[in-house]
């Protein structure tokens, strides 16, 4: 087909620009197979499907991206959507293609309950994803763009779904590589789409003022210009106007009008060398007024995006402020495209990855502590402030440049330089002075970090600090030093909120709940979860509902049913539960969970609707709170209740002798009793707590196992625990 060949035409032509070596044939060949597997395939806009990825290889070719990311991007969507499969790929093309695309794909597989916990994961996978080839996100980031640029084509539902998803997670991205052309281009995009009008106005005032703005930068480029060349520095000057996105942003988060937005475009310098640069600042302080503490020097302290330049704002002589950015030309390559622009594969050299690759340290920064957060909200909150763009430039005595989130503290700076220096720090100076902990730090603060080979990290501190490098070293100090401690206090936290929630202690920390909601939380054993929540990295709040689920199910009582008007009496044969109900045949009988009757304890029967006969204690404390005692109906203990086990619960207060768990579990097995759960905690004021559910068949038995824990040395009490 006609557009076919000229797409084709012009993509090659493109890439040629950059890479006249460039296989052609290849490109060629890929862009056929690609169109022959989406035939018959239609986007949301009627167009043929082949359109959208012949468009994101487009956006790859702008970026100057390699060969085979190129074919990767024509490719992004087969495995996904048509019966071609990476071996097909790797057998027709190459393993490195076939990887690629295998890497974009799994980024779409992953579904889950919520959209926060789609949104976190998905965004782990991209970590993950980068770890191991940045151009596959590089490839997702083209293939977002262009989804942007058609989204007029989506339901106004999806369109701020996808908007809003870009905003904070594709273009901090973008941002994080260094790729500004494609951040700004998103920005502006999901702007369109989630304030459309707020857009559309600032869009109207912006060309409003256009000619008059363009004629007024063109007379300070020129008169700039000519003082560039008094001086023998050639140079290319020219504006740039500022995203619409940012304009957004100064307006709302200054509260100013549009008209009040003075620096609505920049001007850029770009030169051959890097000593030109300093050159070319010092002429413009020269010529023009200087505006004071709006110096930036980010050549010598590159942004960790790689990002280089000298920024200064000056007075012009037509009365208005301008920001004039300085840079070499490879420094405006890599501002614009970030490690797009370096990361380039050689012939021959295809698993090398460039020199650029130590940039990326952030990358292994992100994985380590993401690991560490089963919460997808607090994920997502780190994953925010870590790319967030405020930053601060702060300096170590001996003159070591620390990049920081914005409201970074010395803790902050203490975890920058080493964990160890983090662990042990007990106070800071900042430029020379003694400071609180809590100081929030400044671009060029000089930090020296005070430290105490006895101290260890307080739980206080993460209220304070604000990089997640610093919250994810502090917790992981907390679950390595103090994981005894740690299960303890997650233990009385859980307890803690469920009393303040009004339920009882063994009303709602039933240990079989909690080791199955663990299990589902990816812990390995309950004490995990309990050191978990102990030193912050899993909250209550994520246990409570899962818990408040499971007493539903077992405790649960719905409306009372009628009773029946009339029965003949029947003398039964106990049912399974041990218990009789005289007068009533064929109901469903269950011994309550809250307070787990043994034959020999005084009962009674609950009616449910549905559920049948809740046989309970008569001293239960969910019987007693019952108003309407129409519900209760007398039951009784059958006569035949051999070879019955029952399950009940024992709480023992001892002292923490050694050898104290060996002597109780030695009497229970004296007393031929089983043990069917074992939980221990150690409380605040020293004594240990523990909790046994033991099968037994009658009360005389729970008696006298009581009586002989009683009379073991250490024991201050035992009870047989009730609801």
């Amino acid at each position: 087909m006609h557009y076919e060949q000229s797409d084709l035409q012009s993509l090659i032509k493109s890439i040629k620009s950059y890479n006249p070596n460039t296989d052609v044939d290849e490109i060629t060949r890929a862009y056929g197979y690609m169109v022959r597997a989406h035939e018959g395939q239609f986007r949301n806009s009627g167009e043929p499907y082949a359109i959208h990825p012949m468009a994101v290889a487009k956006i790859l070719a702008s970026l100057n991206m390699d060969d085979a990311t190129i074919i990767a991007g024509l490719f992004h969507d087969v495995v996904e959507d048509t019966e071609i499969t990476y071996e097909d790929l790797e057998y027709l093309f190459s393993k490195e293609i076939a990887d690629l695309v295998d890497g974009v794909t799994k980024l779409k597989q992953i579904k889950f309950k919520t959209k926060k916990d789609n949104q976190a994961e998905n965004l782990k996978k991209m970590i993950l994803a980068m770890a191991k080839d940045i151009r596959v996100i590089i490839i997702k980031l083209s293939d977002r763009l262009h989804n942007m640029r058609t989204l007029e084509y989506m339901t106004r539902e999806k369109q701020i779904e996808k908007a809003n998803e870009v905003l904070e997670i594709y273009a901090p991205l973008a941002h994080r590589l260094g790729m500004s052309t494609i951040k700004w281009e998103l920005e502006d995009l999901s702007l369109k789409y989630l304030e459309p009008n707020i857009y559309q106005d600032i869009v109207n005032k912006i060309n409003e003022t256009r000619q008059q703005r363009e004629s007024q930068i063109q007379n300070i480029i020129r008169q700039f210009q000519n003082e560039l060349e008094k001086c023998n520095i050639k140079a290319e000057i020219f504006g740039r106007p500022k995203s619409i996105f940012s304009i957004y942003k100064k307006m709302y988060k200054k509260h100013l009008a549009f008209e009040e937005i003075k620096d609505l475009s920049a001007i850029r310098v770009i030169v051959n060398k890097e000593s030109e640069c300093y050159d070319v600042l010092g002429i413009a302080h020269r010529f023009f007024r200087p505006i004071p503490n709006t110096f930036k020097d980010y050549i010598a302290t590159p942004k960790p995006n790689m990002y280089q330049s000298l920024h200064t704002t000056i007075l012009a002589h037509d009365g208005r402020t301008y920001e004039i950015q300085i840079r070499t030309w490879e420094m405006h390559k890599t501002s614009e495209y970030g490690i797009a622009a370096h990361w380039k594969y050689k012939e021959g050299t295809s698993n090398k990855k460039s020199k650029y690759d130590s940039k990326l340290a952030w990358l292994r920064e992100i994985m380590d502590w993401q690991k560490d957060y089963t919460d997808s909200k607090e994920f997502m909150d780190l994953f925010k402030e870590e790319f967030a763009n405020d930053e601060v430039f702060v300096y170590s005595p001996k003159g070591d440049v620390m990049d920081l989130p914005s409201g970074s503290t010395p803790i902050d700076f203490a975890y920058r330089v080493h964990s160890a220096v983090g662990n042990k720090c007990v106070g800071a100076k900042v430029d020379g002075k003694i400071v609180p902990l809590t100081y929030k730090l400044k671009t060029g603060n000089v930090v020296e970090i005070l430290t105490n080979p006895n101290s260890g990290p307080s739980k206080d501190w993460l209220k304070i600090v604000k990089s997640s490098q610093a919250k994810t070293k502090i917790k992981q100090w907390f679950k390595k030093e103090q994981r005894t401690e740690n299960i303890v206090f997650g233990r009385d936290m859980l307890e803690k909120e469920v009393a303040k929630m009004g339920y009882s202690f063994n009303e709602l920390l039933k240990r079989d709940w909690l080791e199955e909601i663990a299990s589902k939380l990816s812990f390995s054993s309950l004490d995990d979860l309990y050191a978990a929540i102990g030193y912050g990295s899993t909250r209550v709040t994520q246990v409570i509902p899962k818990l408040k689920e499971y007493h539903k199910d077992y405790y649960e009582t719905d409306q009372v049913v009628n009773k029946p008007n009339h029965v003949d009496f029947v003398n039964e044969e106990p049912k399974e539960s041990g218990v009789v109900i005289d007068g009533i045949d064929n109901v469903e009988i269950k011994l309550a969970k809250c307070c787990n009757p043994i034959p020999g304890d005084e009962i009674v029967g609950y009616i449910t609707r549905g559920r049948g006969i809740s046989v309970h204690r008569k001293d239960c404390s969910n019987v007693k709170s019952i108003d309407d005692k129409d519900r209760l109906i007398p039951v009784r203990w059958g006569n035949n209740l051999l070879n019955r086990n029952y399950q009940v619960e024992l709480q023992i207060i001892s002292f923490n002798n050694v050898g104290y768990l060996a002597a109780i579990t030695k009497v229970i097995s004296e007393c031929k009793l089983n043990i069917k759960t074992f939980n221990t905690r150690t409380n605040k004021d020293k004594t240990v707590t523990i909790n046994i559910i033991l099968e037994i068949s009658s009360s005389s038995e729970i008696d006298t196992v009581i009586a002989r824990i009683k009379n073991t040395k250490g024991t201050i009490d035992v009870f047989r625990v009730n609801s």
